[in-house]
């Protein structure tokens, strides 16, 4: 590993984190300095393809020209205001974000886990106008990861998650993924349904048609509020705008992050006409929220992802991993799932194994699940040829485990 220069002493990369950094990530030993579409170059210019895309995050790759002319050019004109006035990019960003999402207004937050509190909050609110108190409840799902502040933890449904920081908010209730689980959790006291169409931490897990039907339609009947957190299936992954439109449905709420900023952190919170006068002023807000350097970004990464040609290309892609698993003999494979490019590898073994491995032969990838799915979130641009290469990397790599 290089080193640095600092205050005249050579130091070590890794070993400068572990003096200054907080121990919450057990990180890959490696410190990028730049990126170029689907690959990343670290400190001695070592490349790697980026089969992760910073958690999502880079749906159109590193250094997109347009969307860093779009960041450059706000950069020079305004900042930062605070949302007691107004800018123009998140004026033009709510515009756009409404519409083509088909909902009626937006709230811009700074992060995924932020956008999931707001979701709740909203949908609280909503409930308590219409019923007063004690409808208040919100039913997620097992295996389902909604963020890492207290409320979104805690709607989240993995239970080692949960381990050393209670007490937690009150009024969730998590299910397991069966349509008789969702039946039975349904009462007078619940406001709402929080799904993620394809679950990315907890393993890259599609909800079947059956369940996504079931939920809208207990939610139809009870007046319960339909939340569909797509932080990570959303904005073009699974080749379709939300990985909700794969169900042909329509939720109350949608949440979204990750890909929306680029690399620059922001989240909105969507909700249609029945919410859209629901938060009054002081209900909620953001310091940050709606910042018009995020914004500006956000506008360009939208153009893109929610053109046609662009999602129906992501789509092929998807279809492509899956024909290259499937003529395959597999001796540590367990399941290939997902959708579009969003790829589950469940495996035999640790997944943080297979990761080091890939790792040292020039691939970045994720894990999900509980350690046994090996993630991928490659850039939605990633070529045909990159995508084989790394496919190619990978199946070797858990072969040879």
């Amino acid at each position: 590993m290089a080193k640095f220069l600092y205050n005249g002493i050579h130091m070590d990369y890794l070993q400068y984190s572990k003096e200054y950094l907080m121990n919450t990530y057990n990180h890959i030993p490696v410190v990028f300095t730049k990126g170029k579409g689907c690959k990343l170059y670290d400190v001695s210019d070592k490349e790697y393809l980026d089969f992760t895309s910073g958690i999502g995050v880079m749906a159109l790759g590193h250094g997109n020209e347009k969307w860093t002319a779009a960041v450059e050019a706000q950069l020079k004109k305004l900042v930062h205001t605070s949302n007691i006035v107004l800018n123009v990019p998140v004026l033009e960003l709510a515009k756009k974000i409404t519409e083509i999402s088909n909902m009626s207004k937006v709230f811009f937050s700074n992060s995924g886990t932020e956008t999931n509190e707001g979701a709740i909050k909203l949908a609280r609110k909503y409930s308590f106008d219409k019923y007063g108190k004690g409808r208040s409840t919100i039913i997620t799902l097992d295996r389902s990861f909604h963020g890492r502040t207290m409320a979104a933890l805690e709607a989240t449904g993995e239970d080692e998650l949960h381990k050393y920081f209670y007490p937690f908010p009150e009024g969730f209730r998590h299910i397991d993924i069966t349509v008789e689980s969702l039946e039975k959790a349904v009462d007078s006291s619940v406001c709402a349904i929080m799904i993620e169409a394809i679950q990315g931490e907890g393993g890259v897990n599609p909800l079947s048609r059956e369940f996504v039907n079931k939920v809208f339609e207990i939610a139809e009947k009870n007046d319960i509020l339909v939340i569909c957190d797509e932080v990570q299936c959303g904005l073009g992954r699974t080749g379709k705008l939300f990985g909700f439109n794969n169900y042909d449905v329509h939720p109350d709420i949608i949440s979204v992050a990750k890909a929306l900023g680029g690399g620059l952190p922001i989240g909105a919170i969507l909700c249609n006409k029945k919410l859209e006068n629901t938060f009054n002023y002081g209900d909620h807000g953001s310091t940050f929220g709606g910042n018009p350097v995020c914004a500006a970004g956000a506008i360009e990464i939208l153009n893109q992802i929610s053109d046609k040609k662009f999602l129906e290309n992501v789509a092929e892609k998807g279809k492509f991993v899956k024909e290259f698993f499937k003529n395959k003999s597999f001796k540590n494979i367990k399941e290939v799932r997902g959708v579009g490019l969003m790829i589950g590898i469940e495996i035999k073994g640790k997944a943080s194994d297979a990761q080091r491995k890939a790792f040292e032969n020039g691939l970045l990838v994720l894990t999900a699940g509980r350690n046994n799915v090996v993630r991928l979130l490659p850039p939605l641009i990633i070529s045909k040829e990159e995508l084989e290469k790394g496919l190619n990397i990978i199946y070797k790599t858990v072969e040879s485990m």
